[in-house]
């Protein structure tokens, strides 16, 4: 590690490369600056592009009840102006080089990016630290943004398919900040103002808090230096050797299990979701789980895929996923189906989850499942902003980088042991169950028998 001094007496920002690339290409370069600002950076000379993102460790998770909502709302409103820009100004100067801006909110983080030519990368480190430091969050503002919000809500109501992903989350975590959705709800949306969302926003967008990320053909010195002139002409980094938070820890356990939420609506299709309590993102068995997972329900050679679709025709689309959090995870399978087959689809499913559960996959299966998960991560890591993505959200959960060679060894290196004890683990617990369609009350009365 490697210590600047920095001019004029203030304190230094510290420097250490955190991985080695072959001549280059690669490195990954970690910066924290006085006031705790962490900036990472990858360097891959062999692109033109560079994406520029700014991640914050506050997601809808750090809402009260009467909260909820107000981490998105935030992320909204930080593109409606600043003292320097408006929100056309911010707009138009990421329009006018080509590039791309956006933003995402997520349970327990927010992530502001940008994706430009590497000659413009200075632009953008301009325009997103502008915004994370400068922004207005006007009430005139507030109450314009407030009906977007409602009509994204009422987007995501009117697809079910995304809706009762939300559901079966407050089916496991109840009325808890996991179990609430990122967006609201329309009386939350409703009551929030101008004032609450400010507090919200200085208390979680201080330095300690932020990662910023950059990766693309950039250099680290000058990324770091930009940053820093950036947030110091907003007055928004100390000049003190304030140490950035950590990852996040808790200790949330679902106690759910077979609880059933349905919520009978006119659609063309009934949606389920069939699931149990996963893993955290820390634990050491998410490299098995993500080989289980790719397995039973990750592609169109998967168990669940080929029995319910293949061999039945029972659903045009099934897949099983995870959510990892600090301290817990969801395992979940989901179908969309026409209501007179959902209880053949949920015994399907639910018989391959206690099938694998007690029997483990084949070795067929594990190494088909490898090679499929190798290759997915791979291929998903081939362009700047999944690049971003990957040193920005490994810094701020993780504290750490983990090299793309490394977590494919990983993953080689699951044996069907480790596939049959995770799966014991996590598939052998009662599950829980989601339902949006229109049930008649007969095909209501029997949900209880997926998660008996």
């Amino acid at each position: 590690m490697t210590a600047r001094p920095s001019s004029e007496g203030r304190a230094v920002a510290r420097t250490q490369t955190l991985l080695k690339g072959q001549n280059g290409i690669g490195t990954v370069r970690r910066t924290v600056l006085p006031g705790g600002l962490r900036v990472v950076t990858e360097t891959l000379p062999s692109v033109r592009s560079a994406t520029f993102g700014i991640w914050a460790n506050v997601g809808s998770r750090d809402e009260t009840p009467t909260l909820n909502g107000a981490t998105h709302y935030l992320e909204h409103l930080l593109f409606k102006g600043t003292h320097k820009r408006s929100a056309l100004d911010i707009s138009s100067a990421i329009d006018a080089v080509g590039g791309e801006m956006n933003a995402f909110t997520a349970k327990e983080y927010t992530c502001y990016y940008a994706r430009v030519l590497d000659t413009d990368l200075p632009l953008a480190i301009d325009v997103v630290c502008d915004m994370l430091t400068g922004s207005l969050i006007r009430e005139e503002d507030v109450d314009a943004e407030r009906g977007v919000i409602l009509e994204e809500i009422a987007m995501t109501e009117d697809d079910p398919g995304d809706m009762v992903h939300d559901l079966f989350a407050q089916t496991m975590y109840g009325d808890s900040p996991l179990g609430r959705p990122v967006l609201g709800t329309v009386d939350t949306i409703n009551a929030l103002g101008a004032d609450r969302i400010r507090r919200f926003w200085k208390k979680h967008y201080d330095p300690t808090r932020l990662v910023v990320a950059a990766a693309g053909n950039v250099d680290h010195n000058k990324v770091v230096r930009q940053v820093r002139a950036a947030f110091e002409r907003a007055g928004a980094l100390g000049h003190t050797d304030a140490a950035p938070i950590g990852p996040r820890t808790g200790t949330k356990r679902i106690r759910t299990a077979g609880r059933v939420d349905l919520v009978n609506r006119r659609t063309e299709q009934a949606h389920v979701v069939l699931g149990m309590p996963g893993i955290a993102r820390t634990d050491e068995r998410r490299w098995a789980l993500g080989v289980l997972n790719t397995a039973l329900g990750g592609g169109m050679s998967s168990r669940l895929f080929q029995e319910v679709r293949e061999k039945r025709g029972l659903a045009y689309s099934v897949y099983s996923y995870t959510s990892a959090f600090a301290d817990t995870g969801l395992f979940g399978v989901y179908a969309g189906c026409r209501t007179g087959q959902v209880h053949d689809v949920l015994r399907i499913c639910r018989d391959e989850l206690d099938k694998v559960a007690s029997e483990g996959l084949t070795d067929e299966e594990i190494r088909r499942a490898i090679g499929q998960l190798s290759g997915s991560t791979v291929l998903g890591l081939e362009d700047t902003g999944a690049i971003m993505n990957r040193i920005g959200k490994s810094e701020l959960c993780w504290g750490d980088q983990m090299s793309v060679d490394d977590m494919l060894s990983r993953i080689a290196d699951v044996t069907p042991d480790d596939v049959r004890a995770v799966a014991q683990d996590v598939l052998a617990q009662r599950p829980s169950l989601a339902v949006i369609g229109p049930l008649k009350e007969k095909q209501a009365a029997r949900l209880d028998e997926a998660v008996a």
